[in-house]
């Protein structure tokens, strides 16, 4: 049985590495736990399928961006909780996204990780191939990322658990009303 929350999008943005799949699989695994309506749209997977054909100029980031906000607002707006996690570099497209969602029903999350930090993380070498030309447009190295000016939520990946990253933004949601609070949602416990 599905709880009864109105729908939201929550959008998380930063570089590559930074964690937003993760953190996003994580949230969405409670809130389902939960009993609440949530889908994940994952950059690298609307890519694959959504987006099949796009390169990485910046006006098809910015159409799999706008594209990836048009389905997260059909979600929303239909009582489901929709969580965006892509790069979504640019501040502008991001601004579109938010401003064509229903007010105060976009919540941006940013993952914010020294760049540093994520090439010695890097497991698949993307950067050292974008720092040797092998990989063009990527962003951080040879393509902009904007980070958000006032974003509902920073998180610092590189000083945080991802357990204190999801704790931080559970927490906000409920406090915020977003979500009702965990123990609304706990099994009646029987009376001895």
């Amino acid at each position: 049985m599905s709880a009864n929350v109105d729908g939201f999008t929550l959008w998380f943005t930063g570089l590559s590495g930074s964690g937003k799949t993760t953190l996003a699989r994580q949230v969405w695994r409670e809130l389902r736990a939960r009993g609440l309506k949530v889908e994940v749209l994952d950059g690298d997977v609307v890519r694959q399928n959504l987006s099949k054909g796009l390169g990485f100029s910046k006006e098809d980031r910015d159409t799999n961006i706008r594209r990836i906000g048009f389905v997260c607002n059909l979600l929303s707006r239909n009582g489901v909780i929709a969580i965006a996690a892509a790069i979504s570099p640019y501040r502008a497209v991001r601004d579109e996204v938010r401003a064509s969602q229903d007010t105060g029903r976009f919540v941006e999350v940013f993952l914010d990780c020294p760049i540093e930090l994520l090439m010695k993380r890097d497991v698949k070498g993307l950067y050292q191939k974008a720092l040797t030309g092998k990989v063009e447009n990527f962003t951080g190295i040879s393509d902009p990322y904007e980070p958000p000016e006032n974003p509902e939520i920073v998180l610092h990946t590189d000083q945080e658990t991802e357990e204190q990253s999801m704790a931080k933004i559970l927490a906000w949601l409920e406090e915020r009303g977003y979500v009702p609070p965990y123990h609304d949602h706990a099994p009646e416990r029987a009376c001895p």
